[in-house]
């Protein structure tokens, strides 16, 4: 995977959210703001 710099659009991706669904980045486009969060582990 290539490294993502700083001040540049985010690659497309695909992610499983909580409920178990696919979802990609580019289905947000033009819509509305983005928060993504990688937790390291459980607290």
């Amino acid at each position: 995977m290539a490294r993502v710099e700083l001040n540049t659009p985010a690659p497309e991706f695909k992610l499983i959210d909580y409920t178990g669904q696919q979802i990609s980045l580019s289905a947000y486009k033009g819509k509305q703001p983005i928060l993504l969060v990688f937790n390291r582990g459980f607290f």
